[in-house]
């Protein structure tokens, strides 16, 4: 009787594990998705000024989850993985501004996906290798979303300046702050060809998408050094419910730290005349709050489903939500050839995620 309560309740235990999990999967999803959606009809320049002010609206957000969470102990280590994140999101702008947001997401999340699979599925850069219940399909999920990949890239943009924006009005046309002769119309992503500005935002956005994919590693690697006896990390937060987000704050105390660094580097180098754009102030806060949710979500995701459950269905769904935003709102996605490859697309994409969903049941 009492082994038939205990697994009963290790049932239910599980069963609600997994709906927190696969919840807090598609708040990530949707809010990835959407996250740069405020910021796309303004101008944001170079993207330098708009990547600091987005990454000190995540710090903000940590800094109330570290307090909701009661100040728990701060791992450096974990800040390794916000410089890391930090880094790709400073291609974000280029990328947007050269094959568009739903493109340039697709791309990088599906390089995402893959990084973040194979570290955890295999226990790269030091971490340990996690098991699945049906370890074939895990191995078709991360398949698919690896061939979703390769469609993505033969699927062509049409990208308008924000300036050119049929939704802009005269006041947010005006130019930045301090802004020289060298203005956005005339900026390095416009003097491209077609062709160049293709292979160099699908190369940003395959770069950005590795990048976004390691960010994870240091607080994987913590919690399961956490494990052991006789290493720094021993007693390391892992095993109480909401855990993982006590790596939040030191994660986007990294974010914040290495996104001033670089805004820094881009003021001395413009000789402390840096293009400000305040009209990017207000969505950039907005995008870095969404994006920051969305997160938080992930990292619980992460604790209740496992990274090798989560990367799969949290990097590859985000795109599906951008394309619609391109195709039905910002009009990026145009003619039959490209709404065939992308709804092969996403019939892969979803295949490949459920793959995995129940590769973890």
């Amino acid at each position: 009787m009492n082994i038939g309560k205990a697994y009963s309740a290790a049932n239910i235990s599980n069963g609600t594990d997994l709906a927190i999990g696969f919840t807090s999967s598609t708040v990530a999803v949707l809010l990835f998705g959407t996250n740069f959606v405020p910021v796309k009809k303004f101008d944001t320049g170079d993207g330098m000024f708009f990547q600091w002010i987005l990454c000190a609206s995540i710090w903000l957000v940590s800094l109330l989850v570290n307090l909701i969470q009661n100040c728990p102990r701060f791992w450096p280590l974990a800040m390794v993985g916000g410089f890391v994140w930090a880094t790709g999101n400073v291609t974000v702008v280029p990328i947007v501004k050269t094959i568009g947001l739903a493109l340039g997401l697709l791309i990088w999340a599906s390089f995402n996906l893959l990084t973040g699979w194979a570290s955890s599925r295999f226990g790269w850069f030091g971490i340990d290798p996690e098991e699945v219940s049906r370890p074939i399909l895990n191995y078709i999920g991360a398949g698919l979303s690896l061939i979703s990949a390769v469609i993505f890239l033969f699927i062509k943009t049409e990208v308008q300046s924000s300036s050119a924006s049929l939704e802009s009005t005269p006041l947010l046309r005006e130019s930045s702050i301090n802004v020289s002769e060298d203005t956005t119309e005339d900026s390095w992503v416009n003097k491209l060809s077609p062709a160049k500005r293709r292979l160099i935002g699908c190369g940003l956005a395959v770069v950005a998408g590795i990048l976004y994919g390691s960010s994870f590693v240091p607080v994987l690697y913590i919690k399961d050094h956490g494990r052991r006896n006789g290493t720094v990390y021993t007693g390391a937060s892992q095993f109480v419910s909401l855990s993982d987000l006590d790596y939040v704050f030191a994660h986007f105390s990294g974010i914040f730290l290495t996104s001033t660094i670089y805004f820094l580097i881009y003021c001395a180098v413009k000789k402390n005349k840096p293009c400000l754009y305040p009209q990017a102030i207000l969505p950039g806060f907005v995008s870095g709050v969404l994006w920051a949710i969305a997160n938080c979500c992930w990292f619980l995701a992460n604790h209740y489903l496992s990274a090798v459950v989560s990367f799969p269905i949290i990097t590859a769904g985000p795109g599906l939500v951008a394309s619609m935003w391109g195709v039905l709102v910002f009009k990026e996605i145009k003619g039959l050839k490209n709404y065939v490859l992308l709804s092969a697309s996403f019939c892969i994409i979803l295949a490949g995620s459920l793959s995995t969903a129940f590769s973890k049941v």
